[in-house]
């Protein structure tokens, strides 16, 4: 490989993981839009529908939850589980589906306009 693609390599990557750490609240927000989810459930959403490309550990998802939680953004239910204690699941409070849908409209629908689709070469 050149010196040249191992740079740009690099730097991708860089950009890529400074992305994908700010992405987070995103991908747990659109996986608990379609449904309550209990911790893996939102773990695998978040890794199936990114095709991959974003991963998260189960504490980072904790620690995000947990965060969301003191600030009324999402609550869960305790359920039972399959097997041992009852798991939590997590849905959004209406103020968390209202905080998420002016996200998606301020930040998101912008890429379908045509200006930006033409600028992104789509």
């Amino acid at each position: 490989m050149k010196l040249k693609d191992l740079h740009l390599d690099n730097l991708l990557l860089s950009w890529e993981n400074t992305y994908k750490k700010g992405q987070l609240t995103l991908w747990i927000f659109m996986a608990l839009q379609e449904d309550q989810k209990y911790v893996e459930e939102i773990k695998s959403f978040i890794e199936t529908k990114s095709n991959g490309t974003i991963s998260c550990e189960e504490q980072s998802l904790y620690r995000a939850l947990r965060k969301y939680e003191l600030i009324n953004i999402v609550a869960f239910d305790l359920r039972e589980g399959n097997k041992g204690p009852e798991r939590k699941y997590y849905y959004l409070t209406t103020l968390g589906q209202d905080l998420f849908h002016q996200f998606v409209e301020r930040n998101i629908k912008l890429f379908y306009s045509e200006e930006i689709r033409n600028t992104l070469n789509l």
